[in-house]
């Protein structure tokens, strides 16, 4: 057995069942031996980009370790992005890159560069193989930390003859023993009693939810909380699906780009439960002024994030899912909370039946939103892009019981197409459905290959301004003077693009034609692309 093979054999022993990637010379040995494995489906990407963000939505939707693997040199550069997005997301990935001869590392040969150098900043940790017969133990300890503590992605790069070295004898580690890597698991007894305590004499309570509840798998226990105590929840952009839309406690949103209801929840509370979010400038814009007004409690698998932006009167370090089993073991009481749940009803009430502005020959992607929300499946993915697109969906979107995924963190553009190519490999029988404007949307559609190769059930919602919509939404604000490189100018015939994939396509610029337009567009046998009409000047306060 050699170092690729030996590579494809320990992915087997993780139960890995599928590989996003695009090969390239120095990691033809490893593709080779995957020739061999066809249990482990493997998905082509058009940029190696990508196949990061298909690893991302495959994690999220699957809760395994997604992974990848590309060529060195550009492959490896290329891929940089991907991994720095789900390093910001917190997203369980094991990144595999070819490399050049060991003996010429350092050289500056064709296509060299030092990617586990280059990732350093944002990656939890990477392995240098320089051996064939480590790779067994680089990588269960690479999907060990990848899984563990604080998710996230981690690189493995793998020189060529490594790859092609004989190993004495192949034997997959059971255990991991990893010196210094101890995540915290169970929360503090004593500090949970003191959280059991606050939230007794809390009048106005609030539980503000990220995206580590997901991670956790702790939704449930999140809800059961919330429910038994009678605490109203706010969440972050990374954990909107928490709660459907129409739940008594869902309070929105928060932030500079959040529900309304949301933010008044967060301005009158007096505790605040932070679970499993980094309290971070977009969720929160002044985290001292909350941290002088109100009692906080932050509850995190990382401990670096907590105080990090704002003091906790109550920290509590471990597993969001435990800890929150434990405060329920402990029968946090109800709270007398009546009156202040009234009040943010009436707000909660006024915004999600808001009158949305109109303008003829155009929709407002608002109505567009809140229209598609209604008529999908109970359980849908909702793969969101960045820009205007991003807030209106958060927003306006009405959420189920499915999950709605975007990039929090980096705010990386062109993510929501290959994400939902994950996430449709990782859940073939549940709706996929993808909301991008004209900028985001060409930074990707090449991925439009890996929908139609795969077969994949994918709708993809395109909100056309013609421009760069949340830049120039800031840029006809003071201090600046006006949209300056934002004109979208050049841009293809978007339906001209699908049908050249083979993808019908439906545009729509009338709202009178709205609801029937979209249930001919999710009507549609496989993929589809529908063109939403928007103007240019719309702005997500509008």
């Amino acid at each position: 057995m050699n170092g690729a093979q030996a590579l494809v054999e320990s992915l087997l022993h993780e139960g890995v069942e599928r590989i996003f990637g695009y090969a390239g010379a120095t990691i033809c040995p490893t593709a080779d031996a995957l020739k061999e494995h066809p249990e482990i489906g493997y998905t082509l990407v058009r940029t190696e980009q990508n196949a990061g963000h298909m690893a991302s939505g495959y994690a999220r939707i699957s809760g395994k370790v997604g992974v990848c693997m590309v060529t060195s040199g550009p492959g490896a550069t290329n891929l940089i992005t991907g991994i720095a997005t789900a390093y910001m997301d917190s997203i369980p990935m094991v990144a595999i890159t070819g490399q050049v001869p060991s003996n010429l590392l350092g050289r500056d040969i064709f296509q060299e560069v030092d990617i586990t150098g280059a990732v350093a900043p944002f990656s939890k940790h990477s392995y240098l193989v320089k051996d064939a017969n480590d790779i067994p133990r680089f990588v269960k300890e690479a999907f060990h930390i990848a899984s563990t503590g604080r998710p996230g992605p981690v690189l493995i790069d793998v020189p060529i003859d490594v790859q092609e070295q004989k190993l004495k004898h192949f034997e997959y580690p059971e255990q991991v023993s990893i010196r210094g890597y101890k995540p915290s698991v169970r929360g503090n007894d004593l500090q949970i009693k003191r959280v059991v305590e606050a939230i007794g004499r809390a009048k106005q309570p609030l539980i503000c939810a990220g995206g580590g509840v997901w991670l956790a798998n702790a939704r449930d226990e999140l809800v059961e909380l919330a429910e038994r105590s009678a605490i109203p929840v706010v969440k972050t952009m990374m954990a909107l699906s928490v709660l459907p839309t129409d739940h008594p406690l869902n309070m929105g949103m928060i932030g500079a780009h959040g529900n309304r209801c949301a933010n008044q929840a967060l301005a009158r509370a007096d505790l605040l439960i932070m679970v499993g979010t980094r309290a971070a400038d977009r969720a929160m814009t002044d985290p001292r002024e909350i941290q002088r007004r109100m009692a906080t409690i932050h509850i995190d698998v990382d401990p670096a994030e907590i105080g990090k932006n704002m003091q906790a009167a109550i920290p509590l370090v471990g597993d969001v899912k435990v800890i929150l089993q434990q405060i329920l073991e402990r029968e946090a009481p109800v709270t007398d909370s009546s009156a202040w749940l009234e009040q943010l009803r009436d707000y909660r009430k006024a915004e999600l039946n808001r009158v949305f502005p109109r303008r003829e020959g155009y929709v407002f992607p608002g109505t567009v939103l809140r229209k598609l929300g209604r008529m999908l499946d109970d359980d849908a993915i909702v793969c969101v892009d960045v820009g205007q697109n991003q807030i209106f969906t958060c927003k306006y979107l009405p959420q189920k019981n499915g999950r709605l995924l975007t990039s929090g963190g980096l705010g990386t553009m062109g993510y929501a197409l290959p994400a939902s190519v994950g996430a449709k490999i990782a859940a073939p029988n549940r709706q996929t459905v993808v909301v991008c404007g004209d900028g985001s949307f060409q930074m990707a559609m090449n991925e439009l290959s890996a929908v139609v190769a795969g077969g994949l059930d994918i709708k993809v919602v395109l909100f056309q301004n013609h421009t760069l919509g949340l830049v120039n939404q800031i840029q006809r604000t003071a201090p600046y003077h006006g949209p300056f490189g934002v004109a979208l100018d050049g841009s293809p015939d978007f339906a001209t693009i699908a049908q050249a994939y083979g993808i019908p396509c439906l545009t729509v610029s009338d709202e009178g034609a709205l609801d029937d337009t979209l249930a001919q567009f999710l009507g549609q046998k496989g993929a589809a692309l529908l063109i939403c009409e928007v103007h240019p000047d719309v702005g997500t306060n509008d």
